[in-house]
């Protein structure tokens, strides 16, 4: 390969990775008080540093690691913990089935990385359509998602490392209203998306539902609540034909803009 051909891909793919990391930053930063808490919260269930360290370094999974912290010191078994743990975070299935169409044809270790990765943060910033874009028209780009997931993973661990530093100086610091990150981090993440009728509707559904199956401790509540709202958004979508209003104006844009063209020419 030619000697500018190469850096230029070098450049492109920097490019990209740097691009991403960016664009996780503001959410990166809205889950620190959140990793203080899950550092500080280890501790405090009786866990050592290093092993507070590593449950955020190797599980990485922020509402998973507080929910399992919480049953281990409620001394609660741990076929239970895996079970509410592997409900909490089968959201990330779903993430995974969106994605599958650009992952599946990455070479094993892009696809083992980024699905370690893969975190409502990341979905969030690498699953982005431009406006009147349909999903096959979105452009995966690898290196914008890896430098997004890392910089999320690294600043989830330092966060955790602040947590348990400061766990060890300062008291009650689960009382200070650090877990409030959590709403307000899926808040940012959720508003944002709300663009059509339809998505409303999936949304308003799902809290609903959420707030219920919280209120009468139903542990699947988040994977009810996820699947019944995407089940509303989609009748919604079929029984208003949003779908085909959308690739309509998909359609005449793109007819406009070809005979804005050949008048040009």
């Amino acid at each position: 390969m030619d000697p500018a051909e190469l850096t230029s891909i070098t450049t492109t793919k920097t490019k990209s990775f740097l691009a991403g990391a960016i664009a996780v930053m503001p959410l990166t930063i809205a889950v620190i008080p959140w990793g203080i808490l899950a550092g500080s919260f280890a501790l405090e269930v009786g866990l050592t540093p290093v092993e507070s360290q590593a449950m955020s370094a190797i599980i990485f999974a922020g509402s998973a690691q507080l929910v399992a912290l919480g049953m281990i010191k409620a001394g609660i078994g741990i076929g239970s913990i895996l079970i509410t743990t592997l409900l909490i975070t089968s959201r990330h299935l779903l993430y995974a089935m969106a994605m599958r169409t650009h992952i599946s044809p990455l070479p094993l270790k892009w696809r083992l990385g980024l699905g370690f990765l893969l975190t409502d943060e990341l979905f969030a910033i690498a699953n982005q359509t431009h406006k009147g874009d349909t999903p096959a028209q979105h452009q995966f780009d690898r290196w914008y998602a890896l430098g997004g997931g890392l910089t999320f993973y690294f600043g989830w661990n330092i966060a955790t490392l602040l947590g348990i530093v400061a766990g060890q100086s300062i008291d009650n610091l689960g009382e200070l209203g650090l877990d409030f990150a959590i709403a307000a981090t899926f808040i940012a993440l959720v508003v944002p998306t709300v663009k059509k009728p339809s998505i409303l509707v999936c949304v308003l559904v799902s809290l609903m539902l959420a707030v219920v199956c919280a209120v009468f401790a139903i542990q699947a509540g988040l994977l009810i609540a996820a699947i019944s709202g995407m089940a509303a958004g989609m009748l919604y979508a079929k029984l208003t034909n949003e779908g085909s209003v959308v690739a309509t104006d998909a359609d005449s844009t793109q007819a406009t803009v070809t005979v804005k063209k050949e008048d040009n020419a």
